[in-house]
């Protein structure tokens, strides 16, 4: 990557950084209570290509294919390189893959393989919008300019996140079906906004869960820690996260603690640290961001129905 698209990666990871804690981040002067978080809209059915009679030319796909949706796949047989929308899109050795789509993304998306014959074969996508919850505070100021000396800071902060994203490691947390990190009352849903007299807000880019400070917290699906903050981040606070590998992966915010250390090997449900409200936090919750490539990625439809809280 170039000087320069390093550079506007990195300005852009200092404001999409700041929707990831956007559960918190509510201008100092005086903010009225905040409104309920609504339920949130249903979610798309998902969508399953799977026939055992299938052509072998054919693309068996596993997932929502919506705004905020992660997709896992089978490339055609003989598939020896595979594009979304003209990007390279990693291939393991049984012709396994995945995908996802932010929050704006759409309204639709093509894959195409390469097979060992010289033929192509391509798949068009329609991504199915979402409804997302939007709050408006028409006399509240979005906020004050940051101060140089925060400036400085998060631009160590968000080289060192920039640098945990490029990490490609060799695990097949991707292809589990996830678990919750932890049970507890929803207080933030993926893709809400607030509109601050007039302004558009960071949309919330990840799934909080409010539990007390201490509260474990599990690996939904097996990794490698890239990143294990060693002191809290402006924003994020004590920031843990694990690459599940093929581009995806968590990022824990607000922690308490972090039990674990960069190059460790977690298995799902293995604790890995605690929640807490360290960092821009307004009470104690896990914020959990899943992220493939750049495209921030909706935790809660990858997720079974919620099993009560443990003590």
């Amino acid at each position: 990557m170039s000087g320069s698209g390093r550079g506007a990666r990195l300005g852009s990871l200092g404001l999409l950084t700041a929707a990831m804690a956007g559960c918190s981040a509510i201008p100092a002067a005086a903010p009225p209570p905040p409104a309920p978080i609504a339920a949130p809209p249903p979610l798309p059915a998902p969508v399953q290509r799977a026939d055992p009679g299938r052509s072998p030319r054919a693309f068996v796909l596993d997932g929502a294919i919506t705004q905020g949706g992660l997709v896992r796949g089978t490339a055609p047989a003989g598939t020896i390189a595979l594009t979304l929308d003209g990007q390279p899109v990693a291939l393991a050795a049984d012709g396994r893959f995945l995908f996802g789509f932010g929050r704006d993304a759409g309204p639709s998306s093509r894959l195409e393989a390469r097979l060992d014959t010289g033929e192509r074969v391509a798949m068009p996508l329609a991504v199915i919008p979402r409804r997302w919850d939007i709050q408006s505070l028409p006399t509240l100021p979005r906020g004050t300019t940051p101060t140089p000396e925060f400036v400085r800071r998060r631009a160590a902060e968000t080289a060192q996140i920039a640098a945990a994203r490029d990490r490609n490691s060799a695990t097949d947390g991707w292809r589990q079906r996830f678990i919750w990190p932890v049970t507890g009352r929803i207080s933030g849903v993926f893709g809400s906004q607030r509109i601050y007299a007039g302004e558009p807000g960071a949309p919330h880019a990840g799934l909080d869960i409010a539990r007390p400070i201490g509260t474990p917290v599990a690996a939904p699906a097996d990794g490698v820690v890239v990143l294990a903050a060693a002191a809290p981040f402006s924003l994020e606070g004590n920031l843990l996260m694990i690459d599940h590998g093929m581009g995806l992966n968590s990022a824990f915010l607000h922690l308490s603690r972090i039990d674990v250390k960069v190059g460790d090997r977690v298995v799902q449900g293995q604790a890995v640290g605690a929640i807490g409200m360290t960092g821009r936090a307004t009470g104690p919750h896990l914020h959990w961001a899943l992220r493939w490539r750049e495209a921030r990625v909706d935790p809660q439809p990858l997720l079974p129905p919620m099993p009560a809280p443990t003590l």
